[in-house]
This record gives C-alpha cells, structure tokens and sequence, in this order.
C-alpha cells in the first residue's frame, strides 16, 4: 500500500496535468491561474508535510522545471504555458522526479510530435526540420517558428504524461 503522502502526491499530479492537458488540447494556453494553483497546492502539501517531498525539495523541483524547460521556451519549441506547468509540477515531484518527468515528457512529446506530423502529412518536412535544429545546435529555429508550416501542437499532454510516469516511479 502507497503511504497517504505518495497517494495524496500522484493524485494531485495526475490531477494537475490532465487538466492542464485537456484545457490545452482546447484552448491552445495553459493558463496562469491553474499552474499557479497548481505551485501553490504543491508546496502547501510540502510545507504541511503532506506532500511526497519536503519544503526545500518543492521549491528545487520548481526551480529545476523552470530551468529545464526555459530553453525550448527560448527557442520557440514550447509556449510560456508549457515551462510554467512543468515547474508547478515540479513542487509535487521535488527535483529528481522533476528531471526523471522531464525525461518523459521529451520522449512522449517527440512521439506525440511524429504522430501530429503524420496525420497532417507533414512527417518528412518535420524529420527535416528537426535534422536542421540539431545540426545547427538550437540555432536554426526558422522551422520552429514559421507558423505556415502547420508544426504547433499542445504539449501539456506530453507533459501529462512525464509528470505521471515520474509520479509512479
């Protein structure tokens, strides 16, 4: 049986990022009240001791989702949405779930991304973009950030998915 602090923490990632998920997958945004309320949840769980991590761990967590998700912010990759919702998350995870959610949310948004590209029948153009983002090591965002090329989607249920995976491991 999980103790009621691990049980109480899933909950509320899981809780958190479908719903972040679903208003994303309709709107487009993640939106400033839900991952504020989403931080605010996460370390008064960890300051009550009710959370899975403690104060100190929560706030890391938090600074480390930020961190970790500001570059593909910087670049065009993701929306401000996106790197709020992974540092919200990041004060239920504290820092190691953070980065193993991290982790996950890049291998489900690549899988998410060919999945997109090929139903828009775009995956060869997408292939390509991406082999130019990585030769030019992030410098070459012209792809990224042409919005003719139909290559945006919601990346909160790529995110969803990381934050729960590492919620369970």
């Amino acid at each position: 049986m999980l103790p009621v602090s691990n049980a109480v923490g899933i909950a509320a990632v899981a809780t958190a990022t479908v719903t972040a998920a679903i208003i994303d997958l309709r709107t487009r945004r993640v939106p400033n009240a839900l991952t504020a309320g989403i931080a605010v949840v996460g370390v008064g769980l960890a300051a009550s001791g009710l959370g899975r991590v403690g104060l100190l761990a929560s706030i890391a967590g938090c600074l480390l989702g930020f961190a970790l998700m500001l570059p593909g912010h910087l670049i065009g990759a993701t929306g401000g949405g996106d790197v709020k919702l992974l540092a919200a998350v990041g004060t239920l995870l504290g820092p190691g779930a953070t980065l193993r959610a991290f982790v996950a949310t890049a291998i489900a948004g690549g899988l998410i991304a060919i999945v997109v590209a090929v139903r828009r029948g775009r995956l060869a153009a997408t292939l390509a973009g991406t082999g130019v983002l990585i030769t030019s090591v992030g410098f070459d965002t012209s792809d990224i950030r042409d919005t003719k090329h139909d290559n945006r989607f919601a990346y909160a249920p790529a995110i969803a998915v990381g934050a729960i995976v590492a919620a369970l491991i």
